[in-house]
């Protein structure tokens, strides 16, 4: 099966940026998942393998059920280590930004340091609608799964494959699993199942790696995923679509930490017929700042309802957005975001 995704012309254009540039900072997306981290620790590692001086950053702290992965040790954390990401930035002669279609996605303060401080060479390899990075060279395939499964093809493509390490396959396909939530949406072409043998075939273990992210969880999450559907889910019958809150006592009564809620907006999905699930957590933080995840099935376009309605945007399936509202606010934009839509529910 032929797994090339970029033409030659491209092909000759992302080997020329690589082979001309010696220090490479990769810069993925604020609250970093498994396809960021895994995409940016990828392609970092091809990268050295090529004799390349390759960085990767993060803007903020991430979930600690990636922090097995291999080189998440070596990651630069922004938000702490600002003067150090701004001296790397000075002596970069290419910057990557991965799994991000806008810059802005790196959080305000950093993005506007990239766009005001750095002139540079620069590559963009996403898989969300509407790229709007000025890069060099822009590698964008909204119909994939991932930013991982993009990241493998070009590794293949460019000739990587035999090279490519157990630890590098291990990132990419933790990439893939988690942004298609276990391979159960966005991954019905068969060239993804190519690429996981062809991972399986570097060693890795897909059940270990399954285990890692989704059964590590504290007894306290599993506590707030039984009070949340307990106490917390609005299902709304008739449109086949249903919500719930976490409020910031939720996270404190349940000693919420970073990672706790990957998931539970999947689990409403599980009642038979139903469409959509939406996710509302309050910022424990920020004043009036609501974090909203959307998940559906079949065709109901989850990214529309996050652009339209809650300021963001994503895959058809799988989306989000934020709220700048009291939280009982963001509960009626919620209900009024369902029943516009009720006609495609």
């Amino acid at each position: 099966m032929n797994i090339d995704i970029i033409d030659n012309t491209k092909l000759e254009e992302l080997r020329s940026l690589v082979n001309s540039s010696s220090n490479v900072l990769i810069f993925c997306h604020s609250k970093a998942d498994g396809d960021a981290l895994g995409s940016a620790l990828g392609w970092a590692e091809y990268l050295r393998q090529q004799g390349k001086t390759a960085t990767v950053v993060a803007p903020d702290n991430y979930p600690d059920f990636l922090t097995w992965l291999p080189g998440q040790q070596n990651i630069i954390q922004y938000d702490n280590n600002q003067q150090k990401v701004h001296a790397f930035l000075k002596e970069a002669n290419l910057v990557c930004f991965l799994d991000l279609n806008a810059i802005s996605r790196v959080g305000d303060e950093l993005s506007q340091y990239i766009t005001e401080n750095y002139t540079g060479k620069q590559l963009h390899i996403d898989h969300h609608l509407e790229p709007d990075i000025p890069a060099n060279v822009c590698i964008s395939f909204p119909e994939l799964s991932s930013t991982s499964e993009i990241i493998f093809r070009l590794i293949w493509q460019l000739g990587g494959y035999e090279a490519m390490t157990y630890e590098m396959a291990q990132c990419i396909y933790c990439g893939m699993m988690t942004d298609t939530g276990g391979f159960t949406y966005n991954s019905t072409h068969p060239g993804i199942f190519h690429i996981i043998a062809l991972l399986l075939d570097k060693g890795i273990d897909k059940d270990k790696i399954y285990r890692n992210i989704y059964n590590v969880f504290s007894i306290d999450r599993l506590r707030l995923s039984g009070y949340i559907l307990y106490q917390k889910l609005n299902v709304l019958t008739p449109l086949r679509a249903s919500y719930y809150t976490i409020s910031k006592e939720d996270q404190k009564r349940f000693h919420f930490k970073k990672g706790d809620a990957e998931g539970l907006v999947n689990i409403p999905l599980q009642i038979k017929g139903h469409r959509l699930s939406i996710s509302l957590r309050e910022d424990t933080e920020k004043p009036n700042l609501i974090w909203i995840s959307l998940r559906s099935v079949d065709d109901f376009p989850c990214n529309e309802m996050a652009a339209e309605f809650f300021n963001g945007g994503g895959h058809k399936n799988a989306a989000g957005g934020r709220l700048l509202c009291p939280l009982f606010e963001a509960e009626i934009i919620t209900r009024n975001a369902i029943k516009a839509y009720k006609d495609k529910l």
